[in-house]
């Protein structure tokens, strides 16, 4: 069988190793669409840094700020501001950790849940209306190919 870049592939396994013009394609290719849903957004919207650290929060639950800044691969002192930007919007709230009284813990808030999700019903938008030009078979192509980001994404392997 051929992968879509004309790479022998085989049923279920490795096509093998992926050449640097490969990855820097589909690089490149992630790179324009995130910027163009970036761009769709409205004036004042959230940082990418707070949209992160909100997003994060939703699908993992409470968590402390050291333990958000190695999920989302940044120094704690990175997003000391972030964090208490979110907290002085009431988008996350603090509390001091039981286990450990020297550790906080953030949790993301109802009008933080709101916000993230406004915030991604705007990328969405724009999304679903750039892909209403595509056929049905390269919807359910970049459905599979999300699928595959996704696990990359959360690859704790970095891909090594």
């Amino acid at each position: 069988m051929t992968s879509a870049m004309g790479r022998e592939s085989t049923p279920g396994g490795s096509a093998g190793a992926v050449s640097r013009e490969e990855a820097a394609e589909i690089r490149r290719a992630v790179t324009r669409i995130a910027g163009r849903m970036r761009a769709s957004r409205s004036a004042g919207a959230l940082s990418s840094n707070k949209v992160g650290v909100l997003g994060r929060l939703l699908r993992a639950g409470p968590s402390t700020p050291g333990a958000l800044a190695a999920a989302e691969r940044q120094q704690p002192q990175s997003l000391t501001r972030v964090f208490a930007d979110l907290e002085r919007d009431g988008l996350v709230h603090r509390s001091r950790d039981e286990r450990d009284g020297r550790q906080s813990v953030l949790t993301l808030t109802p009008a933080g849940r709101a916000v993230l999700l406004a915030d991604a019903a705007e990328r969405d938008a724009w999304l679903a209306t750039a892909m209403e030009s595509l056929t049905e078979t390269e919807r359910r192509l970049l459905g599979l190919a999300a699928e595959l980001m996704r696990r990359m994404a959360d690859d704790e392997n970095d891909g090594k």
